[in-house]
């Protein structure tokens, strides 16, 4: 062979090899990006505003975003105003701002707004607002982009950008308001104690209704490629808003834009938020609004490697699933101190009920797909829960029992049972500590940290465990659970529900399996628990949701059993098994609508092998709760009777959906054996979805591919 043809054929296979790797990189790219939400236009109509955060601060942004909206920072907590217990609180609404153009104001003549129009970006979670403002006989067109730092946790970001029709007097006005919030400016300053020149435009110290807790805002402004501008502050109002004002003259052939960065710091942090919030603030002003912009962009790049890609789903399925998992991702961090809510950290003014507490649905549907996606986070959300162990403790304590029951709703702050009134869920719903001692095994499983499993899941699997024992009866037919209600919420507590009955199973054989790993003896009692709890049977084989249970009782179609046997893993029989499943599903039209559970059907329909059914839970299941802007799941159906306002994003439901794509249909079961391991079951899929693909999760610390192949005798779990 000559030279030349060696030489050609190298070339040529080097470019093959390019090709292929750059096919495959492109490829990696675009399965990392998601599918956005449809722009909206003009107002919303009743429709929830559109909800920005990043795990320790979240807004409610407005569709003309200046206005103020509402604003909630994790662990700032206050007494609710109607309910009087501890509940998350309303902080002052950090990005409001005001325009004027030659001396006509934006607040003065609101319906003089026009062409709004909303863009949410998922991929770097910025929000884009438009809208023109006519007065004094000229016009703005506006662009408002909002975004929360993801790498500096304190920090919200927002650039305004203003083209004025003809050159005119252009003032800005960047305010954090106060106005409507309850509760009270503690300390207000606009100087730098000390300081020849201030660090920030201002700071303030909100104290909460009931004083519970205190929040530090600091505010910092400028115009983008102009440090000559300084900024007016209002300095003499001391219980007033921050106010920051900038007057340029316009060119209608130029861009201005105006700034806001403002750091947002709970005292459950600091125990001077308002001084520490100036430290943040002045630290990203020295960053810079563009880096920490890049930085966000970045981080969001390396969440959506997490991102769940179903193949065969239709685009609107696929959006659904990328808006859940964006929901989740931008309501969860590290460095958040109180876990998530149920709402993660939106809420509005026409509901308000769950008041922010951390409830077992947090632990059981978030927490599990978080340990894929964002384990840092997820280990944030348990820390809450180990800072809440003496109150757990006090809890069980007074209900005479041993161990730990951690609370039905727990308070955002101190940790306790804050469920308002007489309590009658936190009095007979037992199964919440359940899932607590199971999120702190799957933490311990999923990421193979010793040194958790032994200080932080031991102390919590073993109270959970002594807590269960002493919580039963020993009858002759084994040891039963007397009065606990299980997820269908009605006013007589039944006998041995069979969810609760499954799950205590499960946590008291990983109790016993966490004393052997730790070297410890585990009491006889938990696995003589184990073995003897109770579980009601049907004659006809299937699992009763409880003693003397009638599918025609109220909520009786409520599939709670099958939450035994996904997300929890009771070792019925193939015949019980599927027994169970066909019964329930069969019954699904009578309870879908209501929230969380039917956000497993599909999962539970694969399990049962009916992949028809699969696909039309999906839609009747979860799809249908999509409503309104940018693909808020709501809580209730907007045809279910109960459903009275729009409520979302609803973390049981997308929590749980998510939960039965990452392990559910995937066949994954959990343990602390080998990962390989962990592929249990045939994949089976909904009718026309032929794979689940996640490009990246975390396990033991290490990242891996997971595929699941419909048709497939396991899910391929890949190292990378």
């Amino acid at each position: 062979m000559h030279y030349g043809g060696v030489a050609d054929l190298v070339a040529s296979t080097a470019a093959v090899c390019l090709l292929a790797y750059t096919s495959e990189h492109v490829m990696a790219e675009r399965s990392s990006l998601p599918l956005n939400p449809p722009e909206e236009t003009g107002p919303r109509n009743g429709d929830l505003p559109a909800y920005v955060g990043n795990g320790m601060i979240g807004l409610r942004v407005r569709e003309q975003p200046l206005q103020p909206g509402m604003a909630i920072v994790n662990g700032f907590a206050g007494e609710h105003p109607d309910r009087r217990v501890e509940a998350a609180a309303m902080a002052p609404y950090p990005l409001a701002g005001d325009l004027a153009l030659d001396n006509v104001w934006l607040s003065d003549q609101p319906s003089a707004v026009s062409d709004l129009v909303q863009r949410y970006d998922f991929a770097t979670a910025e929000l884009t607002s438009r809208f023109r403002f006519e007065g004094a006989g000229l016009s703005a067109e506006v662009t408002v982009t909002t975004f929360a730092s993801r790498s500096a946790p304190s920090i919200l970001l927002q650039e305004i950008e203003v083209q004025t029709s003809q050159a005119c007097d252009l003032t800005v006005r960047s305010l954090v308001e106060t106005g409507g919030v309850r509760g009270r400016v503690a300390r207000r300053r606009t100087d730098t104690p000390g300081e020849p020149e201030r660090a920030c435009d201002g700071s303030l110290l909100w104290e909460a209704e009931g004083g519970l807790s205190t929040c530090g805002i600091a505010l910092v402004t400028e115009i983008a490629g102009d440090s000559s501008k300084y900024p007016a502050v209002q300095t003499w109002d001391r219980n007033g808003p921050l106010r920051s004002e900038y007057s340029v003259r316009t060119r209608p052939d130029r861009l201005v834009r105006f700034r806001q960065i403002v750091a947002m710091v709970p005292s459950v942090l600091h125990d001077r938020p308002d001084e520490e919030a100036v430290r943040r603030v002045a630290r990203a002003k020295a960053t810079g609004f563009d880096t920490l912009r890049q930085r966000n962009r970045e981080a969001w790049s390396e969440l959506w490697r997490g991102r769940i890609v179903v193949e065969g789903a239709s685009e609107a399925h696929q959006a659904m699933i990328d808006a859940a998992y964006f929901y989740l991702n931008t309501s969860t961090h590290p460095a958040s101190p109180s876990a998530t809510s149920i709402f993660g950290l939106a809420t509005w003014h026409d509901y308000n009920y769950y008041y922010g507490h951390v409830m077992w649905d947090i632990d059981a549907f978030c927490v599990p797909p978080l340990l894929f996606s964002q384990p840092d986070a997820a280990l944030a959300m348990l820390e809450f829960r180990k800072r809440g162990l003496e109150a757990a403790r006090s809890n069980a304590r007074l209900s005479g029992r041993d161990g730990l029951q951690f609370p039905w709703e727990a308070a955002p702050l101190s940790g306790q049972e804050a469920a308002p009134g007489a309590g009658e869920s936190a009095a007979h719903e037992d199964h919440g500590s359940l899932h607590t001692a199971r999120a702190f095994a799957l933490y311990a499983d999923v990421t193979g940290d010793e040194a958790f499993l032994n200080e932080d899941a031991w102390p919590v699997l073993s109270g959970v465990a002594d807590w269960i024992v002493s919580r039963t009866t020993r009858t002759d037919r084994g040891l039963e659970i007397k009065r606990a209600t299980g997820p269908a919420e009605v006013p007589d507590p039944p006998d041995n529900d069979a969810f609760t009955m499954m799950a205590a199973k499960q946590v008291l054989r990983r109790a016993v399996r966490a004393a052997e790993q730790t070297g410890r003896t585990p009491p006889p009692r938990w696995a003589e628990a184990a073995q003897d709890l109770y579980i009601p049977i049907r004659a006809d084989g299937v699992i009763a949701a409880h003693d003397n249970f009638r599918v025609s009782e109220p909520k009786g179609a409520t599939p709670s059993p099958l939450a035994g046997l996904f997300p929890y893993d009771h070792p019925s029989s193939p015949e019980e098994r599927q027994t169970t499943l066909e019964f329930y599903l069969k019954h699904w039209a009578e309870y879908v609508g209501a929230p969380m559970f039917p956000a497993l059907y599909p999962t539970w329909a694969v399990m049962a092998g009916d992949r028809d059914l699969a696909l039309r839970l999906f839609e009747e299941g979860y799809a249908a709760y999509d409503s309104g802007r940018f693909h808020q799941c709501l809580e209730y159906r907007p045809d279910h009777p109960d459903s009275q306002v729009a409520a979302g994003p609803f973390f049981a439901n997308l929590g749980g959906m998510l939960l039965g794509l990452t392990f559910g249909m995937t066949g994954l079961v959990i343990d602390d054996g080998d990962p390989e391991l962990w592929t249990r079951r045939p994949i089976v899929l909904p009718k026309g979805w032929s794979a689940i693909t996640i490009e990246r999760i975390w396990v033991r610390g290490k990242p891996m591919r997971l595929e699941a192949r419909h048709g497939s005798d396991r899910a391929a779990l890949t190292a990378l």
